[in-house]
């Protein structure tokens, strides 16, 4: 094994080094104090499980990104996380189990065998808010709410947000004879907004005009809420479909009031999340950052493989790593004191007086790292700037 391979990282996954990863501890921290201030405890998901535990409804797309191992103790296969949002939803549904409304919040790596785009970490370091007990718009409001505050706690503005729900293609698709290979053709060409290929794949299946029409008018509902009233009319025999988009405009209105300076955008056949999300869908977007900032969405009954039924569940994460070299934060500085004092009496009282009050000390190193040396002249302490004589 050559020196190289020794410290070679794998492709996707690197340190994060000072003082960037100051900078995401201290977004970590602002987020997870925020969430407390909405009424969300702080949990701790382990990094590794069985990986029936980890997967259980969560679809193939995160079954291709975990990776897996084998427990040497019990012989069954681990899965590591790469998403912690199936691991809250366990721990409220199992662990805790606890009746009505609960908020749950969390922060950590998590490990994907493939990342989401070519310059995406395979290690992102996750953020979010879980909210259980509650299936009403009220709890979707408060889940958009509150990542619009996290990012705008973090100095972002110009914030676009963009509001879907995977529920109008769900119920289009389940009113429809399509074994499990005609609903994911039909899944793929929907998310690539491709309508030719939707109207070929229905000519195909020999679907009727009035359905082909239904999911071929789904790339075109984009925009601003002009689409809704569009989709309204399009949808108008569908009182389900309806349902979904009262839905949206109840969210997006009360976003409306609550930021004014939050933008609506909406996308119905957006179906990020398809496998395990059952209803609304968003993600947030802010000036000078390419991927998606924040994102989340309904997944209601989750917890029904952890044999907790009827249980409502909505949220999001933030993937930090995205965000940190943009975040305005601003940190308080400390200045730096050298220490060339070797052994008088009392020094050691002096360093700590020293680091209570606010600065950094040091027992070695150069003086021209450091805003002060600390000195005993004159039968007192001092701090003299300056390099060493």
């Amino acid at each position: 094994m050559s020196i190289v391979d020794r410290w070679l990282l794998p492709d996707g996954v690197e340190d994060v080094l000072p003082p960037q990863a100051r900078r995401l501890e201290e977004v970590r921290r602002r987020l997870l104090d925020l969430f407390s201030t909405w009424g969300y405890d702080y949990v701790i998901p382990p990094m590794v499980e069985y990986l029936e535990s980890l997967l259980t409804g969560t679809g193939r797309d995160l079954d291709l990104k975990t990776l897996k191992v084998t427990d040497l103790l019990s012989g069954r296969t681990l899965g590591v996380r790469a998403d912690i949002t199936p691991q809250v939803a366990r721990i409220d549904a199992h662990s805790l189990n606890r009746e009505g409304v609960v908020r749950l919040c969390y922060a950590g790596t998590v490990v994907q065998s493939k990342a989401d785009g070519m310059l995406e970490s395979r290690t992102p370091v996750s953020v979010g808010a879980e909210l259980f007990g509650d299936t009403s718009s009220r709890a979707d409001i408060e889940i958009v709410s509150l990542m619009i505050e996290s990012l705008e706690s973090l100095g972002f503005d110009a914030i676009h947000l963009e509001l879907g729900d995977v529920a109008i293609f769900r119920q289009l698709v389940e009113s429809l004879d399509l074994d499990q290979n005609q609903q994911e053709l039909l899944f793929a060409a929907v998310q690539r907004k491709a309508a030719r290929e939707i109207i070929s794949l229905c000519e195909d299946f020999d679907l009727d005009s009035k359905d082909t029409d239904l999911l071929a008018a789904l790339p075109d509902l984009t925009g601003d809420e002009s689409i809704l009233m569009a989709a309204r009319e399009k949808f108008k025999d569908r009182p389900g479909i309806l349902t979904c988009i009262e839905n949206l405009e109840r969210v997006a209105a009360e976003i409306r009031e609550r930021y004014g300076e939050a933008s609506v955008y909406f996308d119905l056949s957006e179906l990020r999340g398809y496998a395990y999300h059952t209803g609304i869908v968003f993600a947030a977007y802010v000036e000078g950052i390419r991927q998606v900032v924040a994102k989340g969405g309904r997944y209601d009954h989750i917890g029904q493989v952890f044999g907790r039924s009827g249980r409502g569940a909505t949220g999001f994460s933030v993937n930090v790593r995205n965000i940190v070299d943009e975040a305005a934060i601003a940190f308080e500085h400390r200045p730096t004191v050298l220490v060339t004092v070797t052994d008088k009496r009392g020094l050691w009282q002096e360093i700590q007086r020293l680091r209570e009050e606010g600065y950094t000390v040091v027992e070695s190193g150069d003086a021209t790292d450091s805003d002060f040396r600390l000195i005993y002249e004159d039968d007192r302490w001092q701090l003299v700037q300056g390099e060493l004589k």
